[in-house]
């Protein structure tokens, strides 16, 4: 059983960690984590029952697949303070928007078998998105250990290197645009007298439900609108006033904006 190690345990490392024990994929035993953070050690210790370390190259000597979820601005850091412990057997497996697979090998300086990926926050809850682009160096065998890995958080797709600033903004980002939709129309229902409770998962159903609609019918999600859009009716005066106000144009902004700092990063 290979031993799987996490430099960094917030957010996106602790849900990876959570699925693959979940799912089967390893047991306690077989994960480390390491992280600056004694507090967060402890939180991972106490939800996972794994080893952790305060030491990075610890973690790193002792693991066969390296995930490296720190934020981006620490990856530099992190890399020339592990590389010479990364061999050309250990697959590593980033998280990190704007770190190229051009970028990552530079500051490895080796041969490395590198595995870039981009979840997003639902993996939380087993139902991420997670986009995957193979370095040159990654083995057929290691690629699909890693694929296996990640849905065990949720889908994991192979997209093209070019496509992943546009995937961040698509996916990895995009949850808080849901977030604050969710939001906005629960404080709609509060101003009409529904308490917010109720009001949040009215609203969060009602995404919820769209989403399932376009994922298992296939159609268009232009059609799915119109299909509740009666004429003269509730609906399509709200989207009348949507449209005036910009909504869509608003979300193409948002992210066209997301993916220019994307590349900047």
């Amino acid at each position: 059983m290979k031993t799987v190690g996490f430099i960094g345990c917030g957010n996106m490392g602790s849900a990876i960690m959570g699925g693959i024990l979940k799912k089967g994929y390893t047991d306690a035993a077989h994960v480390i984590a390491a992280d600056k953070s004694a507090a967060q050690l402890k939180k991972a210790e106490e939800a996972f029952g794994i080893r952790t370390t305060q030491e990075n190259l610890e973690a790193v000597k002792e693991s066969d697949i390296i995930f490296l979820s720190v934020k981006p601005q620490f990856y530099e850091t992190v890399i020339q303070e592990i590389r010479d412990c990364v061999d050309e057997k250990k697959l590593v497996i980033t998280i990190a928007p704007g770190w190229s697979l051009e970028r990552l090998a530079a500051s490895f300086g080796r041969k490395v078998q590198i595995v870039r990926t981009m979840p997003n926050t639902p993996a939380l809850v087993g139902e991420g998105n997670i986009v995957v682009t193979p370095g040159t160096f990654v083995s057929e065998e290691n690629l699909e250990e890693a694929l296996f890995i990640l849905r065990c958080c949720g889908k994991a797709t192979l997209i093209p290197e070019n496509l992943m600033d546009a995937a961040v903004a698509v996916s990895g980002s995009s949850p808080a645009y849901v977030f604050m939709m969710i939001e906005a129309m629960a404080d709609a229902a509060v101003i009409d007298g529904m308490p917010r409770a109720q009001a949040y998962q009215f609203a969060a159903q009602a995404v919820y439900g769209s989403a399932k609609m376009v994922l298992e019918t296939g159609k268009h999600p232009g059609e799915l609108k119109d299909m509740v859009c009666s004429p003269a009716g509730t609906t399509i005066e709200a989207v009348r006033v949507l449209e005036e106000k910009g909504f869509r144009s608003s979300i193409i902004e948002a992210m066209q904006s997301c993916t220019r700092k994307t590349k900047g990063m």
